[in-house]
């Protein structure tokens, strides 16, 4: 597993913040090609790191599988089932999404 502390390309199957029990758990699905979802990746880790939740995470690369959960667009963020995120957004734009997901659930 990756140091959380740092920026960096998610392993299939890491749960960023994982020591931070107390946090929400979110199950994140990256659909995409190895490249855009690596890339998505790394910018999320450094995007969300800081905020008070935990993603558990995973990689979908295989193309019919992306079609059959709705998947339009390399790389797509797929959370607790949902389209969360499309495209490779900003990092930005990937806090800003969390944060206004976190103030949902309060």
């Amino acid at each position: 597993m990756q140091n959380n502390e740092a920026c960096h390309t998610m392993d299939e199957g890491e749960v960023l913040n994982a020591a931070k029990k107390a946090y929400p758990l979110f199950s994140a699905v990256l659909y995409g090609d190895r490249v855009s979802t690596a890339k998505f990746s790394k910018r999320l880790s450094c995007a969300i790191k800081h905020l008070p939740l935990r993603v558990a995470f995973h990689y979908e690369h295989d193309t019919q599988k992306a079609l059959d959960a709705g998947v339009r667009k390399d790389p797509t963020l797929v959370l607790d089932g949902e389209i969360f995120l499309e495209g490779l957004v900003a990092a930005e734009a990937i806090t800003e999404a969390f944060e206004t997901l976190l103030e949902s659930k309060q």
